[in-house]
């Protein structure tokens, strides 16, 4: 879910195309709401409503009967029903390999190629701060 939350949603029904997606209908059509942030001081104060951020969910039901739930930061509906579809899919046992194969693993593989070149960029901007100690005192 991770990976196809982080996706771009083009990419994800780019991916789906690729496979014969069986019939389906909405559960719930996709709708946009709000979720509240909880934080904590320090990491493990005590909690505090730090804000709200707007998701969208989604539901989908194959005709084979598996259901998937999708949800997404923001106010991609569509995202959120793609991401709902592939839930489904995964769960059924004639297209389960293929969407692990054909759709998840290479957005993994983009999600992660895309951290690592974050991570080596911001590796280059590292300062090390030498503080010299003096023989005085």
């Amino acid at each position: 879910m991770a990976v196809l939350a982080n996706a771009e949603a083009g990419e994800i029904a780019a991916r789906l195309r690729n496979l014969s997606v069986p019939a389906h209908r909405d559960l719930r059509a996709p709708e946009n709401g709000l979720v509240m942030l909880r934080g904590r001081v320090g990491g493990d104060g005590a909690p505090f409503n730090l804000g709200e951020a707007t998701v969208s969910r989604a539901a989908v039901r194959l005709e084979s009967g598996e259901g998937g739930f999708g949800y997404t930061l923001g106010r991609d509906g569509e995202k959120a029903r793609l991401i709902a579809l592939c839930d489904a899919l995964v769960q059924s046992r004639d297209f389960g390999s293929a969407v692990e194969r054909d759709v998840i693993a290479p957005l993994r593989e983009q999600l992660m190629a895309a951290r690592q070149r974050a991570a080596a960029e911001t590796a280059a901007t590292k300062v090390d701060f030498y503080t010299m100690v003096r023989g005085e005192g």
